[in-house]
């Protein structure tokens, strides 16, 4: 099996854990490849196994099986657009603070990598957001897992987004910004707007304003068949454009339309692991004194 590796720093508590997943690996007679900055990173801290290669966005992924995503999950959104539409399986392992979506803690390793490598998991598919603009914005990664943002710059005083739906005229919102989410991004920005939490396999957009000028302004779910554009304007003659975790600056004027990408992100989900049960831990639903013993939370 070949194997790629995408990480970003962590606590040297989690040292031991990485180290034994990289041992693991070659034990079994894993093909390795990690990520160029990650591989600089560990290489330094950790005994690599003899063979492991490393690599950089853009070259070829051909023959990987699965890729790891060790960090948290903004890790996981940018190894999203190392493996693009190659659509390889990604695992994510989480060393960092929330983790929606790299579910697997550094002590549940050894017992990730059974089940993976005895196909004991199931695959999740979710649906990508595609940014389109005149002048090009994004650098040809112009896709994300979670949301697509615009935004004022800085201090400067509140924009007016003109969003169209298919064409037709939706609102003009008068905001420090407006959020296009996918079900993914649900429990993300958009949660923190106001928006509602869709299941991954829901097939809609949220459009969720930021800081709306008028209170009657709330979060809107349409189809995510639908191309949603854009016009800008505000007294700054530049405003942010956000994807995932990536924010450029663009000039007044830009052309911007979003839609859903026509290939979608592979999650490795365990038997044990599943949306519902990352929302009761992550969100503490059901930490209520009136609920049963019996009821898992």
């Amino acid at each position: 099996m070949k194997i790629a590796i995408l990480g970003k720093p962590f606590e040297d508590d989690n040292l031991p854990f990485v180290q034994g997943l990289l041992d693991n690996l070659s034990n079994r007679q894993t093909e390795i490849i990690i990520a160029e900055s990650f591989y600089d990173y560990l290489s330094h801290r950790l005994q690599l196994p003899e063979g492991v290669q490393s690599f950089r966005r853009g070259d070829s992924l051909r023959g990987v099986q699965f890729v790891l995503s060790i960090g948290g999950d903004g890790t996981l959104l940018d190894t999203v657009t190392y493996v693009g539409s190659a659509q390889i399986p990604i695992l994510g392992i989480h060393t960092g603070r929330l983790g929606f979506l790299a579910t697997i803690t550094p002590d549940q390793i050894t017992q990730a990598l059974d089940a993976l490598f005895k196909g004991h998991f199931v695959i999740e598919e979710r649906s990508l957001i595609r940014v389109d603009t005149d002048p090009e914005a994004f650098g040809g990664i112009n896709f994300g897992l979670n949301e697509f943002s615009i935004l004022k710059r800085d201090t400067s005083s509140m924009i007016v987004v003109h969003t169209y739906i298919d064409g037709e005229y939706l609102n003009s919102y008068w905001a420090d910004g407006l959020i296009v989410a996918t079900p993914t991004g649900s429990t993300g920005y958009s949660l923190s707007c106001g928006g509602p939490v869709m299941l991954p396999q829901t097939n809609n957009f949220i459009i969720a304003p930021v800081c709306p000028h008028n209170l009657n302004v709330r979060p809107l779910i349409v189809s995510d068949r639908s191309v949603i554009s854009f016009e800008i304007e505000g007294r700054s003659n530049q405003f942010l454009l956000s994807l995932d975790s990536r924010s450029v600056a663009v000039d007044a004027g830009i052309q911007i339309a979003v839609r859903r990408e026509n290939f979608t992100v592979r999650l490795v989900k365990l038997n044990h692991v599943n949306f519902l049960s990352t929302l009761r831990s992550k969100l503490n639903w059901g930490l209520d004194r009136r609920n049963p013993a019996g009821i898992p939370v």
